[in-house]
């Protein structure tokens, strides 16, 4: 069987309310055996704690730069407490989604960008006080997201991916060095990506995870332009099961077949988040 893994979708947002447990059925119809569920604020973390065991998936604990301005300091030493009482949770396999995003305007000047940096800091250093893999939000924030890294932990590796990946081949490099794996998804499926297409044909590898962001980072097929949108074309809604139509877009840029793709990125994401491996999926025969 073809296993397929989404190593980043948000099955708690408010888009699949109405639905989820149907999302979740099309993906495993679709191959998509096993999805990490990230969350994005203390709000979340029973949200996805509950899906994940509910649909045989995997969570991680995290805050999202995104949510830095509502979050306060005691939400730190809530994510502490949460990772410390679940560190037996098999299906807990990573502390995210947490990073730096320098895209948002408002994000990117004080007080809200030294926050956002204190907040991934901090959550960099209880990654390492758990022993826990991490998953990154890289919005043109690479450089300053490896200096974290190097900064908290000088000369040692990572574990874990940077999500949504979209920088320089220098930077993917880097952050390959320190031994992370790197995630695409939805975003490689536009033939005017030139840069990410060329990266994702190209890199080791070894060095990448698929992922569908879901409900973000629609691919292709499901995108209408602003034009569309305005003559009531509806946005389709990203999920899981796009992944292995994702995945054969890359395994084509690839040169490889999909079950290769499958079965490379299935073997890259268990070395990226190694408690995915405890489940029931990867202990037959």
């Amino acid at each position: 069987m073809t296993i397929w893994i989404d190593s980043h979708c948000h099955l708690d947002a408010p888009e699949f309310a109405p639905d989820g447990a149907a999302v979740r059925s099309r993906a495993s119809a679709n191959g998509v055996m096993l999805c990490v569920l990230p969350a994005v604020n203390v709000a979340s973390f029973d949200a996805v704690r509950r899906l994940a065991h509910a649909g045989g998936d995997s969570y991680a604990l995290g805050i999202h730069p995104l949510y830095v301005a509502q979050a306060q300091d005691s939400d730190l030493a809530q994510l502490d407490e949460q990772l410390r009482q679940y560190r037996g949770d098999p299906r807990l396999v990573a502390v995210g989604e947490i990073g730096l995003d320098f895209f948002v305007p408002e994000l990117c000047a004080s007080p809200l960008r030294e926050r956002q940096e204190y907040f991934y800091l901090e959550q960099l250093k209880l990654a390492r006080r758990h022993e826990l893999p991490v998953l990154l939000h890289v919005r043109r924030s690479a450089d300053r997201l490896l200096g974290g890294l190097r900064a908290v932990a000088p000369g040692q590796t990572w574990l874990g991916i940077a999500h949504a990946f979209n920088g320089s081949a220098s930077q993917a490099n880097a952050f390959i060095g320190l031994g992370l794996k790197l995630g695409f998804g939805g975003a490689l499926t536009f033939e005017r990506a030139l840069q990410l297409r060329r990266l994702a044909a190209t890199l080791p590898l070894e060095a990448i995870v698929l992922e569908t962001d879901a409900p973000d980072m629609p691919p292709h097929w499901l995108y209408r332009t602003a034009q569309q949108r305005a003559a009531g074309e509806p946005q389709g809604r990203n999920e899981p099961g796009e992944l292995p139509r994702i995945g054969a877009q890359l395994a084509a840029l690839r040169g490889i077949t999909a079950t290769e793709l499958a079965q490379a990125t299935t073997r890259n994401a268990l070395a990226a988040l190694p408690r995915l491996a405890v489940n029931p999926l990867f202990q037959q025969g």
